[in-house]
């Protein structure tokens, strides 16, 4: 009888944090003589080094045992594309399951490939909702859950989210947070950037921002203005501005933007996240980051009206603050004051999800 195969999928930057520990936890299952294994299928949605490459050297991921190369184009074009190279990747050696991680467009796509040829699905980060259709995160997020065979969930909001629509409590499984496992397990490789020393970066002497949703960053007015906002209220003080491919084409287009903004390429998992941990605040239109600074304790401004990560807000120290320059210059005044929240951990954001997933997955696959 062969072992049991696992089809690990990644595609897009926030996936490869989410599967090495899981990679981790498998590789450790069979070096104890576990028979689960598995194929590690990067479908090539992010197709840059700097937004896939370094994170498998960084983050110690072998290399993909398939790349579906992709690529780019619309959303349903992307869809489209990955849905048949996997289709006609499990057609010619089937797998036993489908993990997904996340909500990009990979996590639907080959959830719905392998589903119309009765591979069932797993997917890590199940469950979560922000409740704004706007967002193809979220279609992706409803699609996936939809779809899905067993849940592997980060939060109770997330398990009563899936109650709530029907899903069974035999198919939840409440393991944590595996973008957590991966900031402990580097917490001592955090690194600074090579521009460390040039920019004069100091620990609590600088701001990180990161914005690429289109609400902030498409209408070049709204950009710039939410750009003169931060520039005008840190005081001063710099502001690393990693730049996401699809924020660089309005950025092109604008002038005159404050000079204690600096822009700098993307950046790899451990430079990044050293920006993260020793910076005063993180100002972002992002979820992932901000369960990292919840858990390093950063204060942390969400320009978004709702998150699918309410934990981060409720108990973490993130805030929610939509795009309005008025709120954030206050936020920004609030932190000055030394008035912002000291925030907590979530349960289980404890650096062992990755292991309760796997033991998970020898008990789905164990017949």
């Amino acid at each position: 009888m062969s072992l049991p195969l696992i089809d690990i999928i990644a595609g897009a930057r926030p996936n490869f944090m989410k599967i090495a520990p899981i990679i981790h936890a498998l590789e450790a299952h069979k070096a104890d003589g576990g028979s689960l294994r598995y194929r590690l299928v990067h479908t090539g949605q992010h197709y840059d080094a700097r937004m896939s490459g370094d994170f498998f050297e960084q983050l110690g991921i072998p290399a993909p045992d398939v790349n579906l190369e992709a690529g780019s184009g619309t959303q349903a074009e992307q869809t489209a594309a990955i849905m048949v190279r996997y289709e006609r990747l499990i057609i010619e050696a089937p797998s036993r399951l489908c993990l997904v991680v996340g909500d990009v467009t990979s996590t639907m796509a080959t959830a719905i490939a392998a589903q119309k040829l009765r591979i069932p699905v797993a997917h890590v980060e199940a469950g979560i909702r922000s409740g704004d259709w706007a967002m193809p995160e979220e279609i992706n997020r409803m699609v996936t859950d939809a779809i899905s065979n067993w849940f592997f969930t980060t939060s109770e909001v997330a398990n009563e989210n899936l109650r709530r629509a029907g899903v069974d409590e035999s198919r939840i499984f409440f393991v944590g947070n595996t973008m957590i496992d991966t900031l402990l397990a580097n917490i001592e490789r955090l690194r600074p950037p090579s521009f460390w020393d040039e920019f004069g970066l100091t620990p609590q002497g600088y701001f990180v921002l990161t914005l690429h949703r289109p609400a902030n960053v498409d209408g070049q007015s709204a950009f710039a203005r939410l750009l003169h906002t931060i520039g005008e209220r840190t005081r001063g003080l710099p502001v690393i501005f990693p730049v996401h491919p699809r924020t660089r084409k309005t950025l092109d287009g604008l002038e005159s933007l404050p000079g204690n903004i600096l822009f700098v390429e993307p950046q790899p998992y451990l430079e990044f996240n050293h920006l993260v941990r020793h910076s005063k605040a993180v100002v972002t239109d992002s979820g992932g980051i901000t369960e990292e600074t919840t858990v390093l304790g950063v204060p942390c401004m969400s320009l978004r009206d709702t998150t699918e990560r309410p934990e981060t807000v409720t108990i973490g120290t993130n805030e929610l603050l939509g795009a309005d320059p008025e709120k954030l210059a206050e936020a920004l005044e609030r932190l000055f004051a030394g008035e912002w929240k000291k925030g907590g951990i979530p349960e289980k954001w404890d650096g062992r999800t990755g292991r309760r997933i796997v033991e998970a997955l020898g008990g789905l696959l164990a017949s």
